[in-house]
């Protein structure tokens, strides 16, 4: 007998984004005296600007290595209208459903004459590099309990064996964001089988640390202002960091992982670091995070419309 599925109201999605913040919420009432008494003196705001400045740096990293991935995709567009298009949907992230980044990044690739199961390739593909890269990273932390060595194996999924059939699942389970087009031809280009991708997109790859470098480096600027390094070391600060990153990408909650990123890294170092430090780091990272990502649209948006006008 089959048992029924069972549903909850409003979606998974929904109760684990919720469920995080609720929990981070909590965390900050109980020591909301404690984190103000953390207020920045002028040596933290000049580290809290620098992090802004390095997570500005971070948005067009990133843009670059999904620009490289299009290339290995045998998509060969220009590499500046690319990152602007990547830069400029970034914040899209944030709407509700969390995947209307994605849905535009598609929409703009499909408009410039690319296929939509090779347009929705590029944007699945480029969220497991990151994910792949983030992983790698955990084991400067040590071993922690076997996950520093557990974590690298991700690369495993870059041999074509692997990452063909991983990839026609995600195609088939993310068919929403392709149809979100509203192109009769969608449907029948999902039924079309993947030609095997050859190789593995390791360029991509490892433009995806400076990316992740960069990010680490805002972070870093937060931990200085608020809390330092010495009782939990860098190692432990990079591990925490890409594990809760990693999280935030792939754990269906809040948009933009807002939650379950700050959820996660609390649990991992709240044994080593004060609750209220912690939380202090987190809420004045996701502060710049969210306005580098603004400066950053802006500064696309404006280039664009520039170049529109001369």
């Amino acid at each position: 007998m089959k048992l029924p599925k069972l549903k909850l109201p409003g979606g998974l999605r929904l109760w684990v984004g919720g469920g995080s913040l609720l929990l981070v919420s909590l965390a900050l009432w109980s020591h909301g005296q404690e984190v103000l008494a953390l207020a920045p003196n002028q040596r933290g705001w000049a580290l809290l600007l620098f992090g802004l400045s390095l997570t500005v740096l971070a948005q067009w990293a990133n843009g670059l290595a999904w620009w490289a991935l299009l290339r290995w995709l045998q998509l060969p567009l220009p590499a500046l209208p690319i990152v602007l298009l990547f830069v400029r949907t970034n914040l899209l992230k944030y709407l509700p459903g969390g995947v209307w980044h994605q849905v535009s990044r598609v929409r703009l690739l499909r408009e410039r004459g690319s296929g939509g199961r090779r347009a929705l390739l590029a944007v699945l593909l480029e969220a497991l590099l990151m994910v792949i890269a983030a992983l790698c990273l955990i084991p400067l932390g040590g071993l922690q309990a076997g996950l520093g060595l557990v974590s690298p194996l991700a690369l495993l999924l870059l041999r074509p064996c692997w990452l063909n059939p991983l990839l026609e699942r995600l195609l088939r389970s993310k068919r929403r964001l392709l149809r979100s087009d509203a192109d009769p031809q969608a449907d029948q280009e999902l039924e079309e089988p993947l030609a095997p991708l050859q190789g593995a997109p390791w360029q991509p790859l490892l433009l995806e640390f400076p990316f992740l470098a960069l990010r680490f480096g805002g972070f870093a600027c937060c931990v200085l202002c608020f809390s330092g390094a010495s009782a939990l070391g860098w190692g432990g600060w990079i591990a925490a960091f890409a594990l809760a990153w990693s999280a935030g990408l792939v754990v269906p909650g809040a948009p933009g992982g807002l939650g379950v990123f700050e959820l996660v890294l609390l649990a991992r170092v709240v044994e080593w670091v004060p609750e209220a430090e912690v939380l202090a780091v987190l809420v004045s990272y996701r502060l710049i995070s969210v306005l580098a990502e603004l400066l950053a649209a802006a500064g696309a948006e404006l280039d664009s419309r520039n170049k529109a006008y001369s």
